[in-house]
């Protein structure tokens, strides 16, 4: 059965619109600055831990520590 040709423009329409959308999402979700933006905000999430904080911290003093004797020796 042959169908009506403004159908079939319809259909294609849709079909085009709809091809569109998930190009735009898939394009926002795999954005570079979408994923520095997400990057940034996890490793904002982990330094607000206070255990790895000042575990940071120390190994900062140490390696300072350890920077300052050899300088010296």
């Amino acid at each position: 059965m042959a169908r009506d040709p403004d159908t079939i423009q319809r259909e294609i329409e849709q079909a085009r619109d709809a091809l569109a959308e998930s190009l735009d999402a898939l394009g926002e979700r795999a954005s570079p600055k979408r994923l520095v933006d997400a990057g940034k905000e996890s490793v904002h999430e982990q330094l607000d831990d206070p255990r790895i904080r000042y575990g940071l911290m120390a190994v900062g003093a140490l390696l300072a520590i350890a920077f300052i004797r050899r300088l010296f020796r």
